[in-house]
């Protein structure tokens, strides 16, 4: 029995767009492959007709499509999860749906997990002023933060071997960068240049905020430098509030204001009681963020729930 290759797609309200990709970009490279193929689709709580778009697909009579429904949107994230728990494959490819990702990149990327890769990650080379704009804010505040293994411009679009998939599926965290959890288990990784595609169909379901707030969760689920920042900085303003407050002590009080300063005691107080006031309040923030990331995992919820009443595996395949 040959090698089986595994491609996970998350899909959420692609219905203008679904078609096209499985059916003329992905069904032509997996059947130019050499491999035992399989399909997982994940259906991320679409609203539109994804499911039934999916269901007219030749794809399935040509591959084992397993789709699996969730009950509702939990996430790009969380879907990419799914996938990854339900793939069976040697090696596991992870590929968005709306067709930006190049899958006719996948043979190099099998290539070179054949000689000895354990992952092999996509990076992009496209170079609108948008995306480097919020990719390399992005990647800084990651470096920042510790993550110095971060690559800039790496995407979802990458291989995982067996191994890779089996560590990745024990990780139980609820808010989660598939990306950052991939590179935080160490395996080594090498990597593909490719240039992503201009979305045919639809609009992006990650807007600035969602990235933002992705960015975020990923900070403080990987890091604790917040927290450290803050607490040097916290210790600096204090020693230096002290060293201040004793200059102006000296020179205004004891001196007799040598220099002409002339300062005004509750002026000096002000604007220290203001800064400090303010430094308190994003300190709070921040700690508040890490309480909140423990509060999400103590609940102890599922991480996602499947409409089994939706979810399919395609029968009758023909080769």
């Amino acid at each position: 029995m040959g090698k089986l290759i595994s491609v996970v797609v998350p899909v959420y309200d692609e219905e203008g767009g679904i078609s096209d990709f499985l059916d003329e970009q992905l069904l032509p490279v997996l059947a130019s492959l050499k491999y035992d193929t399989e399909v997982i689709i994940v259906d991320d709580g679409s609203e539109d007709k994804t499911l039934e778009k999916i269901k007219a697909c030749k794809i399935l009579k040509k591959f084992l499509v397993n789709v699996i429904a969730l009950t509702r949107n939990f996430g790009k994230e969380v879907a990419l999860t799914v996938g990854l728990e339900a793939a069976n494959g040697d090696a596991v490819i992870m590929v968005d749906a709306d067709g930006q990702h190049p899958v006719e990149e996948i043979p190099k990327m099998l290539e070179k997990w054949e000689n000895g890769a354990m992952i092999v990650t996509a990076v992009n080379t496209r170079n609108t002023t948008k995306h480097r704009i919020r990719s390399g804010i992005y990647y800084k505040i990651m470096r920042v933060m510790g993550n110095k293994k971060v690559m800039p411009g790496a995407m979802d679009f990458r291989l995982l071997d067996r191994v890779v998939v089996d560590e990745f599926n024990q990780l139980t965290e609820r808010n989660r960068l598939t990306r950052g959890l991939v590179d935080w288990l160490g395996f080594d990784q090498e990597y593909i240049k490719v240039k992503t595609k201009g979305r045919k169909n639809g609009k992006p379901t990650y807007s600035t905020k969602k990235l933002a707030g992705l960015a975020m969760d990923s900070v403080v689920s990987s890091s604790r430098t917040p927290l450290v920042i803050f607490g040097y900085l916290g210790a600096f303003i204090t020693i230096f509030s002290l060293i201040f407050g004793l200059f102006i002590l000296i020179e205004q009080y004891i001196l007799g204001d040598p220099l002409k300063l002339d300062w005004s005691g509750a002026v000096a107080m002000s604007v220290f009681v203001s800064f400090l006031v303010g430094l308190v309040l994003v300190s709070q923030a921040i700690t508040a963020l890490y309480i909140s990331q423990i509060h999400t995992e103590a609940k102890g919820r599922p991480l996602y729930v499947v409409n089994k009443k939706k979810s399919f595996v395609s029968k009758n395949v023909k080769k």
